[in-house]
């Protein structure tokens, strides 16, 4: 197996940026101004460092130029599925970037299962986008951002075909750069 140091030193960056980050009060504007009061509200269940994330995701969106109101609405709520356990702890945080950057595909072989133990972060890691969906479905989200929710850590296998696999390839750059 080998270990590219830039993805080590990606996943380094990416980790500190989680621990010091935070959502800025005009950010969060915008996101009241993109989602509605139900879906703004799973959006502040979200830590802070995970709401800071997403408002990184939702500019590099609007960076690529997509405005489509259901990848906006996507971009901010893409891991909300995170908020369905208790916030991960540095440990595990941890566990998920070191494993990670070592073994690209840790928290799908390891995220199936209850969210229990050792396993907790790969599971959380594996079936947030899931869970998301689930939630942004009850708090009304419409079925292309529950979609793009689910299938946001799944690659495409081909270009993409249509409107859905467009935004969802603008979703993810978007997330993996962030």
């Amino acid at each position: 197996m080998v270990v590219r140091v830039e993805r080590v030193l990606y996943r380094a960056r990416q980790f500190w940026l989680a621990l010091t980050a935070a959502p800025h009060p005009a950010q969060l504007r915008q996101a009241r101004r993109i989602l509605s009061p139900a879906l703004m509200r799973l959006f502040e269940r979200m830590t802070p460092d995970e709401q800071a994330h997403a408002l990184r995701v939702l500019a590099a969106v609007q960076a690529q130029g997509a405005r489509h109101p259901a990848v906006l609405q996507a971009a901010l709520l893409h891991d909300a599925g995170k908020t369905a356990q208790p916030p991960l702890r540095l440990w595990e945080r941890s566990a998920i970037v070191l494993v990670g950057a070592v073994w690209r595909d840790a928290s799908a072989r390891l995220g199936w299962g209850a969210a229990r133990g050792w396993r907790r972060p790969f599971v959380v890691a594996a079936q947030h986008p899931s869970w998301g969906a689930r939630l942004a479905r009850e708090a009304g989200a419409s079925p292309l951002v529950v979609e793009l929710i689910r299938r946001h850590q799944q690659p495409l296998e081909h270009p993409p075909q249509n409107e859905f696999e467009r935004l969802l390839l603008i979703l993810q750059a978007a997330d993996d750069a962030n």
